[in-house]
C-alpha cells in the first residue's frame, strides 16, 4: 500500500462495505474475500479461501454436465482491463443459484499473487424480482389498452348500429342498413323477420359475400323455404321465447335447399326483438364452418345489439303513432267547407310527412249574416301541440270578431284580432289572409282582402295569372294598433281565388321567389283542374314535405252571356 495508507482502516472498509469483494490468484483460487461476499454466497467465515472460484461459484455446463470453462475474467484482466456483468449467476454454497451484478480488475502485482483479479458483486436478485414485476406491470397495461381500444372500437361500431336504426324513420330502410353492419363483424349472415299479424315476414338480410343471400320479397328474387330448426326457432322466438342456439342445420334430405343452406351455416342464434312486453321480430345469425363458433361473448353482444334494433323499432312505432294522432288532431281543428251557392269551394290540408308535430297551419270559410263568406288562411309560428293550440285561439277569436261586426273591412277586423292576441297572450306572433267575397246584385263576385305577413293570394282568371300583393301589412303580434288596409276588386267570371302557407312556396332549398314563380307556372299548366284535384296536385308537387302544407279556393261560376 501507498505511504500514508491507514491498513486498519482499509480492513475496515473492508469488512464493512454492502457488497461482495473476493480475490483470486492467477490459478482461481480465492486468497481474500470479505465478510458480505461470505454471507451472500452462504460460506461460514474464512470457508471461502482456497476454494476454487471457477468451479466452485459458476454453473456447470448444462448439456455436458462437467465442470464449467473457466470464464475470461482472468484473460482480461491479465491485459488490464476492467470488465463487468449485469446477468450471471453465482451458485452458492448449498448449490442455489444467486444472480449478481459484477464487476472485476486486475489484482495490483506488488501484492505477489500472479496475474489475479479483484471480484466485486451484488445481490441482483431483488432488482430482478422488481424488474419482473416492472414487466408483469407493463404487459398487463398493454393488454388493458388492447382491451380498453377493443371497447371503443365496440362502443363507435354499436353506436354506428344505433345511427342507422335512429337516421330514418323508414323501418325496412333502416333494418336494410343496420344487417349489412352486422356482417362479417358479428356474423357471416344476418336476417331479420318483423312480427306482422299472426305470423311474421323477412324484413331484411345481408351476407359477408355479396350476392350469396338472394334478394328480400321487395326486391326482385325468392328467398328460399326456411330450414325446419330455424322456422320452429324464430316462432318460438315471437310467441315470447328467449335466444336460440341452432347447432344441427343440415338440410333434411341432401337434394333439398333451404336459406340456411344457401348461406352456409352451421350454427345460428335466434335472438328475439323484444323490449318490455312487446315482441316486434327476430335476430338470425349465423357463421359458416370456416368461421370461429359462437361463443359467451358473441351472444352477449348479439343481445345488446338486438336490444338496440328493439329500441329503433320501438321509437319508430311510437313515432308512427303520435304522427297518427297529431294528423287526426289537426284534421280535427280545421273546417268544413259551408255550402255556398253560386261559388265552388275547396281545400287541402297536407301535413309533414316527418314529423310527428301538430302544426300552427289553418284554413276557415264561413258564412256572415249577410251571407258574404268568410275566407281566412293563417300561420302560427312554431310546429308544435301549444302552436296548434293557439291556432285554435286564433281562428275561434277571428271568426268570433269578423261574425260580430260583419260591416266592417278585412283590415279593421284584423287589426282587432291583433290587439285581442297582445291582450290574450293568443299567439307570439301570426301570419293570415282575411278574405270576404260578396255576390252583387248582378251576380258578379267582389273580393275584399288584407293580408297581415302572409304570402300574396294568388288569382287565376282568363286573361292571366297574378298575386295580390295589395293591401300588405306586417305579421301579427309586432304592432297592435297598426292600421292594416283593405283592397277591394271584382272577381270576373271563372276566377279562381287561391290562399295558401309558406310550405308551398318556400323551403329550405328554393327561396320565397322562386317558390312564388314556380307556383304560377305549375297553375298555368294546370289551371284547367277541377278545384279540389287543382289543390291537391299544387301541395303534392310543389309543397315542402317537412312542413304542413295547407291551400283553400274560391271558384266564381262561368256565366252564360245572354243571347
Amino acid at each position: 500500500m501507498g505511504v500514508g495508507v491507514d491498513e486498519a482502516l482499509m480492513s475496515a472498509l473492508f469488512a464493512a462495505v454492502e457488497a461482495g469483494v473476493y480475490a483470486v490468484d492467477d490459478e482461481g483460487a480465492v486468497i481474500a474475500c470479505n465478510p458480505w461476499a461470505e454471507r451472500l454466497l452462504g460460506y461460514e467465515p474464512g470457508a471461502l479461501i482456497g476454494v476454487n472460484a471457477h468451479r466452485a461459484l459458476h454453473p456447470l455446463d448444462p448439456e455436458t454436465a462437467a465442470a464449467p470453462v473457466p470464464r475470461p475474467i482472468l484473460k482480461d484482466v491479465a491485459l488490464g482491463r476492467r470488465t463487468s456483468g449485469d446477468r450471471a449467476v453465482f451458485l452458492r454454497a448449498d448449490g442455489t443459484p444467486l444472480q449478481v451484478w459484477w464487476t472485476a480488475a486486475p489484482l495490483p502485482a506488488a501484492l505477489g499473487h500472479g496475474e489475479g483479479a479483484v471480484v466485486v458483486f451484488h445481490d441482483a436478485t431483488a432488482e430482478r424480482e422488481r424488474e419482473g414485476r416492472r414487466a408483469e406491470r407493463y404487459a398487463h397495461s398493454e393488454t388493458m389498452r388492447e382491451q380498453a381500444e377493443y371497447d371503443l372500437a365496440e362502443a363507435t361500431w354499436l353506436g354506428e348500429l344505433t345511427l342507422a336504426m335512429t337516421s330514418t324513420l323508414d323501418t325496412d330502410e333502416a333494418l336494410h342498413r343496420l344487417v349489412r353492419q352486422l356482417v362479417p363483424r358479428l356474423a357471416d349472415t344476418a336476417l331479420i323477420d318483423l312480427a306482422e299479424g299472426h305470423g311474421h315476414r323477412h324484413a331484411a338480410g345481408a351476407h359477408h359475400i355479396a350476392g350469396v343471400l338472394p334478394a328480400a320479397p321487395s326486391g326482385h328474387g325468392e328467398v328460399p323455404p326456411r330450414h325446419p330448426a330455424h322456422h320452429t326457432a324464430v316462432s318460438r322466438v315471437m310467441r315470447g321465447g328467449a335466444t336460440q342456439h341452432l347447432t344441427d342445420l343440415a338440410p333434411a334430405a341432401p337434394e333439398e335447399t333451404d336459406l340456411m343452406a344457401v348461406v352456409q351455416a352451421q350454427e345460428a342464434f335466434v335472438i328475439p326483438l323484444r323490449l318490455r312486453a312487446t315482441t316486434f321480430g327476430a335476430l338470425t345469425l349465423t357463421r359458416a364452418p370456416a368461421s370461429p363458433p359462437f361463443n359467451v361473448a358473441d351472444r352477449a353482444l348479439a343481445e345488446e345489439v338486438a336490444r338496440r334494433i328493439s329500441l329503433g323499432l320501438d321509437n319508430t312505432r311510437l313515432h308512427a303513432a303520435q304522427a297518427d294522432i297529431a294528423t287526426a288532431l289537426q284534421r280535427a281543428l280545421l273546417t268544413d267547407l259551408p255550402d255556398v251557392p253560386g261559388i265552388e269551394l275547396a281545400a287541402h290540408y297536407q301535413p309533414a310527412q316527418h314529423t310527428a308535430e301538430v302544426g300552427g297551419d289553418w284554413y276557415d270559410a264561413f258564412l256572415l249574416h249577410d251571407g258574404d263568406l268568410a275566407l281566412v288562411i293563417g300561420d302560427v309560428t312554431g310546429h308544435d301541440i301549444q302552436a296548434a293550440s293557439r291556432m285554435s285561439e286564433l281562428r275561434n277569436m277571428l271568426r268570433a270578431l269578423a261574425v260580430d261586426r260583419p260591416e266592417e273591412e278585412p283590415g279593421q277586423i284584423l287589426r282587432r284580432l291583433d290587439t285581442a292576441q297582445a291582450r290574450l297572450t293568443l299567439a307570439d306572433s301570426a301570419t293570415a289572409i282575411l278574405a270576404r267575397l260578396r255576390r252583387s246584385i248582378s251576380g258578379a263576385w267582389q273580393a275584399s282582402w288584407s293580408v297581415a305577413g302572409h304570402p300574396p293570394p294568388l288569382l287565376i282568371t282568363a286573361e292571366g295569372i297574378g298575386y295580390l300583393t295589395e293591401a300588405r301589412s306586417m305579421l301579427l303580434g309586432l304592432r297592435p294598433t297598426a292600421e292594416r288596409p283593405t283592397t277591394h276588386a271584382e272577381l270576373p267570371d271563372g276566377a279562381t281565388l287561391l290562399l295558401y302557407t309558406d310550405a308551398l312556396v318556400e323551403s329550405r332549398s328554393q327561396s320565397l321567389d322562386e317558390g312564388m314563380t314556380r307556383l304560377r307556372q305549375h297553375v298555368t299548366t294546370h289551371r284547367h283542374l277541377p278545384l279540389p284535384e287543382l289543390c291537391a296536385k299544387l301541395a303534392e308537387d310543389l309543397g315542402d314535405p317537412r312542413d304542413d302544407i295547407t291551400l283553400i279556393a274560391a271558384r266564381t261560376p262561368t256565366r252564360t252571356a245572354p243571347g
